[in-house]
């Protein structure tokens, strides 16, 4: 199984985190938590790397449906998004929402880890599509 829906755009990191936020938003994602990891190995490590985000993205609507089905369910509701540089490119990975079912072993859960899955695929589809047009 792979883990994971990845685009890889021709545009700097920081113009595409922007772009990824109003594309998550568009489908109905807030940002819960936003983390530079760049940053953090910089100031703790003296570590210097490429651009590198790590959103925790999450669909109220999707959250509501997933902790009437089990409360637990808060340690897999994130979606996390990660907007990384790679060389000239940007690349955004974003945790494919198949994992979550997985995890628990609840097949109960399928239809809302195949929602928010369209919702990341057309999100990130999206940044291709405004790339090329």
């Amino acid at each position: 199984m792979t883990y994971g829906i990845s685009v890889r755009l021709a545009a700097p990191a920081d113009e595409v985190l922007d772009r990824v936020r109003r594309a998550l938003a568009t489908q109905g994602f807030e940002i819960l938590t936003e983390f530079d990891l760049r940053h953090a190995l910089r100031t703790r490590l003296g570590e210097d790397s490429e651009p590198y985000v790590v959103l925790g993205a999450c669909d109220p609507g999707l959250a509501h449906r997933l902790l009437t089905e089990d409360r637990r369910l808060g340690l897999v509701l994130t979606c996390t998004v990660v907007v990384r540089g790679d060389g000239e490119e940007t690349v955004v990975d974003a945790l494919d929402p198949q994992v979550m079912v997985n995890v628990p072993e609840r097949p109960s859960l399928r239809p809302v880890a195949d929602e928010a899955g369209r919702k990341l695929r057309t999100a990130l589809d999206s940044l291709t599509a405004s790339a090329s047009g």
